[in-house]
């Protein structure tokens, strides 16, 4: 009695088990990349967390205390998502690559499908190794950055600057007061609030914007490697 062979029905590659084995080294080496890459992410953004702690701390650490740190710190949240966006570029372009091998090289093999060598994915693989280029715009990578993690720790800097101000230190009694507590030197406390209004009012409107270009751009793709 012959036991069948489990992989009879399977289709012959056209890719040479060399080929495949280097390709394989490649998807390993673009994994690896784009996990190196993700971990510098989580690094910028634990910087604003820890940067935003400290913030609250010299803020409520009594009642006297300035809520300028919160200001301050708002600020330098925003470079670090400068940063982050730059980090998430290139994140993004290996996370692309990596993408691309698991959904037109590995799947359709997994699914018992011929894949062609000389297919659209392969040149497209080809083409980004030949010329290295970013998948995504800067705007559109502090977007994303800005919905997945800094929106919170913007809204919460916002909260807990208005919140000093009503209850430190005592319980406002009129809006009169909260203007004075929100003046910083020569600037009138009602400038540094509108301020801070528009500021946070920015990023909303920017994460609204930046996700309907991200809807448009993945709509319009020529390529999978665009819609990651």
């Amino acid at each position: 009695m012959t036991e069948e062979r489990p992989d009879k029905d399977w289709p012959k590659q056209d890719i040479e088990s060399g080929t495949l084995g280097a390709l394989a080294h490649l998807y390993r080496a673009e994994v690896f990349r784009s996990t190196h890459w993700r971990t510098r992410l989580d690094n910028t953004t634990n910087w604003a967390v820890v940067t935003t702690g400290i913030a609250l701390s010299a803020t409520f650490s009594n009642k006297d205390a300035s809520p300028l740190p919160m200001v301050l710190v708002g600020l330098l949240v925003t470079v670090f998502l400068i940063f982050e966006a730059r980090r998430y570029r290139y994140y993004n372009m290996f996370r692309a690559r990596a993408r691309l091998m698991e959904s037109d090289l590995y799947a359709p093999i997994l699914h018992g499908r011929k894949v062609p060598w000389s297919g659209a994915w392969s040149k497209m693989l080809a083409d980004d190794y030949e010329m290295p280029h970013y998948h995504i715009s800067l705007v559109r990578a502090a977007g994303r950055r800005l919905r997945s993690n800094y929106s919170w720790i913007l809204a919460i800097q916002a909260v807990a600057y208005y919140g000093k101000i009503a209850i430190h230190p005592e319980p406002l009694i009129s809006l009169t007061q909260a203007f004075e507590r929100a003046s910083i030197g020569p600037i009138p406390g009602a400038l540094v609030m509108l301020a801070g209004l528009v500021f946070h009012l920015s990023w909303v409107i920017f994460a609204f914007v930046t996700l309907r270009l991200d809807q448009t751009y993945r709509e319009q793709r020529k390529s999978p490697m665009q819609g990651i």
